[in-house]
């Protein structure tokens, strides 16, 4: 949790120096004058910027990783899992309060295993994912 705290204060001081490098901003605002030693350029309707069809023209995704029907099997598993938790009752509050005194001691100490281990894991994971359904090395 002090790493995490450290972390956002030395992000904050950063932003704090650009911030303060940052050149003024300009003294054109909403209809004030520019001195006159100050070029300004006028758009016209030449200089206007080509209209793109889609999006799909911008990226070139490749071809896709998986097959249609690996796409529409887990679209389906999807959304069953969203059935299912949609009809889930909710739990039952915990009649132990031994029980819930433990589980609030464990929460940070499994939020820091997970902060510290997950990301390695599902990094794993997906690298080896990769490796199966295209049989190369990530």
């Amino acid at each position: 949790m002090e790493d995490i705290l450290a972390s956002i204060k030395r992000v904050i001081a950063e932003e704090k120096e650009i911030r303060a490098s940052a050149p003024p901003p300009s003294p054109a605002i909403d209809g004030e004058v520019l001195p006159e030693d100050e070029d300004v350029l006028e758009l016209d309707a030449s200089m206007t910027a080509p209209e793109i069809a889609s999006a799909e023209e911008l990226i070139d995704t490749g071809p896709p990783l998986v097959e249609a029907t690996v796409v529409d099997s887990s679209r389906s598993s999807f959304a069953a899992l969203a059935d299912a938790a949609a009809k889930a009752p909710p739990p039952a509050p915990a009649a132990n309060p031994l029980e819930e005194v433990v589980r609030e001691m464990l929460r940070p100490i499994l939020k820091d295993w997970l902060d510290d281990h997950l990301p390695r894991i599902v990094d794993e994971h997906v690298k080896r994912e990769i490796h199966r359904i295209t049989g190369r090395q990530v």
